[in-house]
């Protein structure tokens, strides 16, 4: 005989359209009924009215191997994810700030920045949330040591993982380790949304978005769905990214989103000797924010006690607060909240 337990089991097996991550721990099974046929009920948040079709021809190949070749019905109830709505970027219920950390190039340690920020506004009490946004290079769940998977309410929001006093979600959470995510420009738009709108956040006295580097669909999609409270530049010291930090820059100041200022990463290495080596030049952050006439938030060093924290999963921020760059993302942290708040 056939009961729920199997049909659920060989439905487990099913991997979401673009994901390796399988229905049932997305939430997507709402019903199973077993009898002279098989019926299973799917419900589905996407604006992509081709993802029921693979859906339910995926099921039925899925459940063709149960014994006795008995009759399938899969119903998809294809619901519209909720939109930020038409006239412009809105709040998020429950979320007091939203704070954009960006980079107009990538390999300028942005990611490590806004995970090292989020952590120092939860070691000072705030309610606080990490949205990892880089859905091509997605990094937080790394550099906050956790692999655990979200899943679904019965309200189909997305409910996030818990980790350093944190919530955090990111793609690469619903990734196995060596999957890519093969996404085109409606997919990302789509979900970068579904991120922001459909995540039970619950109630956040600050939400950091850790952006990709650029300025395409993901960040557009952010400032046209999100009121941000502002955005954090980190840049290098050097042109070549200097010249990426100032289109960043450009792009927030056309969409009406405040800078907060810009953080010059990697501004030096203090060699064991205690010799520093200025290998990206000196003072090019502090010159552009002065250019820009955006407030300088400062200078952090390269770090290897940074990165060994981030590899290991814990901010440098909590692993050790006495850490020279610990101080000063802290001291930075303090500054974006005073700014924030007070305008």
């Amino acid at each position: 005989m056939i009961d729920e337990k199997q049909v659920r089991d060989l439905l487990s097996k099913v991997p979401y359209p673009g994901f390796t991550r399988d229905i049932v721990s997305f939430g997507m099974v709402r019903a199973v009924s077993v009898g002279k046929e098989i019926i299973v009920q799917l419900v589905v948040s996407t604006n992509d009215t081709g993802v029921g079709a693979k859906l339910r021809s995926s099921v039925e190949d899925a459940l063709a191997i149960l014994p006795g070749n008995p009759p399938i019905r899969v119903l998809v109830d294809v619901q519209a994810p909720v939109q930020a709505p038409s006239q412009g970027p809105s709040t998020i219920d429950g979320v007091s700030q939203v704070i954009a950390v960006a980079s107009g190039k990538g390999g300028v340690g942005k990611s490590t920045v806004a995970v090292n920020l989020a952590a120092a506004f939860a070691a000072a009490g705030l309610r606080v949330a990490i949205c990892d946004c880089d859905l091509y290079g997605p990094s937080i769940a790394l550099m906050c040591g956790t692999s655990e998977r979200p899943f679904a309410n019965d309200a189909g929001k997305i409910i996030p993982v818990e980790r350093h006093g944190m919530k955090i979600m990111s793609l690469g959470l619903m990734l196995e380790d060596d999957s890519p995510a093969i996404l085109r420009g409606p997919m990302v738009t789509r979900y970068t949304r579904q991120f922001l709108r459909d995540v039970a956040w619950g109630d956040l006295d600050v939400l950091v978005l850790d952006l990709p580097p650029g300025t395409g669909d993901i960040q557009l999609t952010i400032v046209q769905t999100v009121t941000l409270s502002g955005a954090v530049i980190v840049t290098t010291p050097q042109e070549v990214a200097l010249i990426d930090a100032r289109k960043a820059v450009s792009m927030f100041r056309k969409t009406n989103v405040p800078i907060l200022g810009i953080i010059e990463n990697m501004s030096g290495f203090m060699a064991p000797d205690g010799s520093i080596h200025e290998i990206f030049g000196k003072g090019g952050g502090a010159q552009e924010a002065v250019r820009l006439k955006v407030p300088f938030l400062g200078e952090l060093p390269l770090d290897s006690e940074v990165r060994i924290a981030a590899d290991s999963g814990c901010p440098i921020v909590l692993s050790n607060l006495l850490n020279p760059t610990s101080i000063k993302i802290v001291g930075i942290a303090k500054d974006l909240l005073r700014k924030i708040h007070h305008g």
